[in-house]
């Protein structure tokens, strides 16, 4: 190859890459601006964790994130299934058999809105909307199953680091779905 050939395939690399990084620097400036409690800061660092979000379009950058809320609920199961297992009080048992519930659907409502994102049909967007929505009530009936009883959660730190990835997640997704359309007035 001549060198001007090698000078033209590295540029449309970094452009490729530059390009995507936009992508992604977009994307969380969308997000963290109709979400103030998550900062642009968050967003970007949690996607540059995942490699493939270098290179990713919005769609992916949705599907990305749903998989990372994804992980999270599945260390939050397995650290409540650890909590179960040395636990001897029955009832704060039974408060962490609520949360290994809600997490454990969790995971595989974000495992599902995954997929439908990457179908990239409106109606599975609209349909993962809907998985990621259900998903965000985990850590709240987790909370709410010690807050009720009075009691200490010992997941507070996992249910506020989920619900942060799950909203981004959803609000992320939100971004592709077109809005909904006017109703049409007849004459």
């Amino acid at each position: 190859m001549r060198p001007l050939t090698y000078v033209f395939l590295l540029l449309l690399i970094i452009s490729s890459t530059c390009e995507s990084s936009t992508t992604l620097e977009d994307t969380c400036k969308s997000f963290a601006a109709g979400h103030p409690s998550i900062d642009y800061n968050y967003c970007v660092k949690t996607f540059r964790a995942d490699n493939a979000s270098a290179t990713a379009d919005a769609r992916g950058l949705a599907a990305i994130a749903a998989k990372i809320a994804g992980a999270a609920a599945n260390g939050t199961a397995r650290r409540i299934a650890a909590l179960c297992a040395s636990e001897e009080d029955a009832g704060r048992r039974e408060r962490l058999g609520v949360c290994a519930e809600v997490y454990s659907v969790a995971v595989d409502q974000l495992g599902e809105a995954a997929k439908d994102i990457a179908r990239g049909e409106d109606k599975s967007t609209r349909d993962a909307l809907t998985q990621l929505s259900a998903a965000l009530d985990a850590p709240g009936t987790c909370e709410d199953a010690f807050g009720e009883a009075d009691d200490t959660s010992p997941l507070a730190a996992e249910d506020a680091e989920f619900r942060k990835l799950a909203t981004m997640a959803l609000g992320v997704a939100a971004l592709l779905s077109p809005p909904p359309s006017a109703p049409r007035i007849s004459d």
